[in-house]
C-alpha cells in the first residue's frame, strides 16, 4: 500500500489505517487510479493493477480497476490502443478470484471497445447494438453525436428511457441544425 501510494505520489494517507480499513484502501485505491489514469504514459499500469487486485476484498479491487478502465477509455482515441492497454492487463484481471468480477470487468472494456469504435466513425447494427450492457447503450444514448447512432438507440434500445434519451436528443440536434 505504502509503495503504491508513493509511486502515485499521494500523502496523507495513514497507511497502517488503511491497511485494516477497507473503505480507507478502496478511497485511497480512486486517488491512486486518477493519478494512473491521468498520465501521458501506461507503462506503470499492470504494476498497479497487480498491487490493487491483491486487496483481500475483491469488491474493493474490482471498482478500482473498473474506475481505472473507464477514466483511460475515456482518453484515448483509438479502439487498438485500447485494445492493446486492455491486452497488457489481462493476465492480471484473470488473477481475481471471483469469476463475476472477471467478467464484469471483460464486459466494460467491451463496451468501451464499441464505443471506441463507434467515435472511430463506425455505425454499429441493432445485432451489435444487443451485444452492449444497458448502461453503455444509455452513455451512448446520453453522449453521442452521431445521428445515425441515436437513431438506431431510439429504434433497438434495449430499455425505454435509453430509447427516448435518443429520440429527445436526436429530434433537439434537428432542431439545432434548421
Amino acid at each position: 500500500m505504502a509503495e503504491l501510494l508513493a509511486g502515485a505520489g499521494i500523502l496523507g494517507v495513514d497507511v497502517d489505517v488503511a491497511v485494516v480499513d477497507e473503505h480507507v484502501r478502496s478511497s485511497a485505491y480512486r486517488r491512486v487510479v486518477l493519478v494512473t489514469a491521468s498520465s501521458p504514459s501506461r507503462g506503470r499500469d499492470r504494476a498497479i493493477v497487480a498491487t490493487i487486485l491483491r486487496d483481500p476484498i475483491d469488491m474493493v479491487s474490482k471498482s478500482a480497476v473498473v474506475a481505472l478502465v473507464d477514466r483511460v477509455a475515456m482518453k484515448v482515441t483509438d479502439p487498438a490502443e485500447f485494445r492493446q492497454w486492455w491486452a497488457e492487463l489481462l493476465p492480471e484481471i484473470d488473477r481475481l478470484k471471483t469469476e463475476s468480477y472477471r467478467e464484469f470487468i471483460r464486459r466494460r472494456i467491451h463496451d468501451w471497445l464499441f464505443y471506441l469504435s463507434i467515435e472511430d466513425g463506425h455505425v454499429p447494427t441493432p445485432v451489435e447494438l444487443a451485444e452492449v450492457t444497458d448502461w453503455m447503450q444509455r452513455v451512448l444514448a446520453e453522449e453521442s453525436t452521431s445521428p445515425a447512432v441515436l437513431a438506431l438507440l431510439d429504434e433497438s434500445g434495449r430499455r425505454k428511457k435509453i430509447r427516448n434519451i435518443a429520440r429527445n436528443r436526436a429530434g433537439s440536434r434537428k432542431l439545432r441544425a434548421q
